[in-house]
């Protein structure tokens, strides 16, 4: 099965795109399901109702999922809430908070995926820098959970009643423990998902500088997450041959900014209809070369190359297109790597073999970073 995640600038038209590429699919014979997670009804007015063939639509319930997860795990936890006197919370006066719709939409990927009956699920993401955190979520989330909740601490449950006795005030309940094993297995499974081979990541956008400034950042907080950008939707693109001088000018530099896009990626054009697109007989305008899908390439991984007999160091290759020297940063602490580029940020545990070495330089070019290591005498081992 294939995963294709649609995301933007707001306003760039990724909605519409994903219908119009959810339909395309759809009409040459793919079992389609479309996936979104805004919060109106902006589908039905572009795909009808019934759906054509082949195609089906899920939508994301965030306010729901909020009240049955909280719910869910009130009655896990009522010993200890009990315990302090805490009063439950009714289902019907809970109101979702702030990035449970995130957190209601990577669920309903991970179900999607596991959906049988599909070849392709089209995502339909929020706008880009929302995106861009949404999708690091399952990895930072486990790896906060690892800090603050180690499961290798479950060993000691036993003890807990008598520590409890000597320091006089409560010790975690085994709940919190069985919580954080079920939230890592649930973050883990979407997780999966997302740095799949069979995932790849569309973006969209309206060409012009605010887009291109935008595609940049966006594209390199994904980098940074390992998630490789596959196409580059030009939307509303402008014929050419307008006789309207105003409106030839548009084109022109819709059509310079796209040609810039191209230069490292796959571009599809859109053109614009004129007005918003309203039905499948409008999306079916839109189909372009190019808009479906194919089987995507293996994701590009982050490689040690091995220079040790040339220069006496190892190379860790970090691929970050469209990086900049003054968008980074990286900071060595302990086993791990803070890699900042731009407004995004990241922890990455160090392979092993790096482990063993201290930071000896770094350089960017062609839009790959690379770290130099240079193994540490003390740990590294002697060669005879």
């Amino acid at each position: 099965m294939h995963t294709l995640l649609i995301t933007g600038p707001g306003g760039a038209g990724r909605t519409t795109v994903a219908a119009a590429t959810a339909l395309a699919a759809a009409r040459r014979g793919h079992r389609v399901l479309l996936l979104s997670g805004d919060p109106g009804d902006p589908l039905t007015p572009l795909l009808g109702d019934p759906l054509p063939p082949g195609l089906r639509l899920a939508r994301v319930d965030s306010g729901r999922e909020f009240r049955d997860e909280l719910v869910a795990l009130q009655e896990r936890g009522s010993a200890l809430l009990g315990m302090v006197g805490a009063r439950p919370l009714a289902a019907e006066e809970l109101t979702e908070l702030p990035g449970s719709e995130e957190f209601a939409l990577l669920r309903a990927l991970r179900r999607a995926a596991a959906a049988p009956g599909t070849d392709l699920v089209v995502v339909d993401l929020p706008p880009l820098h929302r995106a861009v955190t949404t999708l690091a979520l399952p990895a930072q989330l486990r790896r906060y959970l690892a800090r603050l909740l180690p499961a290798e601490k479950q060993a000691a449950r036993a003890l807990r009643p008598v520590l409890a006795q000597l320091a006089g005030v409560p010790m975690p309940a085994q709940w919190l423990y069985e919580a954080a094993a079920r939230w890592d297995e649930e973050l883990a499974a979407v997780q999966a998902v997302v740095e799949a081979d069979t995932t790849e990541v569309r973006l969209v956008a309206e060409p012009g500088p605010a887009a291109s400034d935008a595609l940049r950042l966006g594209r390199l907080g994904l980098a940074l997450q390992q998630l490789d950008v596959r196409t580059v939707v030009a939307n509303r693109m402008v014929p050419r041959d307008c006789a309207d001088p105003w409106l030839a000018g548009i084109a022109a530099q819709q059509e310079k900014h796209a040609a810039e896009w191209a230069a490292d990626l796959p571009v599809v054009p859109l053109a614009h209809l004129g007005a918003d697109p309203r039905g499948t007989d409008d999306l079916d305008r839109l189909a372009a070369d190019g808009l479906v899908p194919q089987v995507p390439a293996p994701r590009r991984a982050w490689t040690v190359e091995d220079r040790l007999a040339a220069d006496g160091v190892l190379v860790w290759v970090v691929p970050l297109p469209g990086a900049v020297k003054s968008d980074l940063d990286l900071v060595r602490r302990g086993d791990e790597l803070l890699l900042t580029a731009g407004p995004h940020r990241r922890i990455v545990p160090l392979p092993s073999a790096l482990r063993r070495c201290t930071v000896s330089g770094a350089a960017l070019a062609d839009g790959e970073l690379r770290i130099r290591f240079t193994p540490d005498p003390g740990l590294w081992p002697r060669t005879h």
